[in-house]
């Protein structure tokens, strides 16, 4: 059975936001604004997207 993807974009600059905030976004794999990157569901990723979730957009 193949894992469930989650498509993740980043749509607000990370300008100004928290150092904490900024290496999330850089762990989920968005680099500048607009980039996006295709991660297995899980529950940590879930949770990375929870802490951001005001600077990205997620699908799937």
């Amino acid at each position: 059975m193949a894992e469930k993807k989650i498509k993740v974009t980043l749509v607000k600059s990370v300008i100004g936001t928290k150092q904490s905030h900024r290496a999330t976004v850089r762990g989920l794999g968005l680099r500048r604004l607009n980039s996006s990157a295709e991660l297995i569901d899980t529950p940590a990723v879930r949770g990375m997207i929870n802490k951001v979730a005001y600077l990205v957009k997620c699908e799937g």
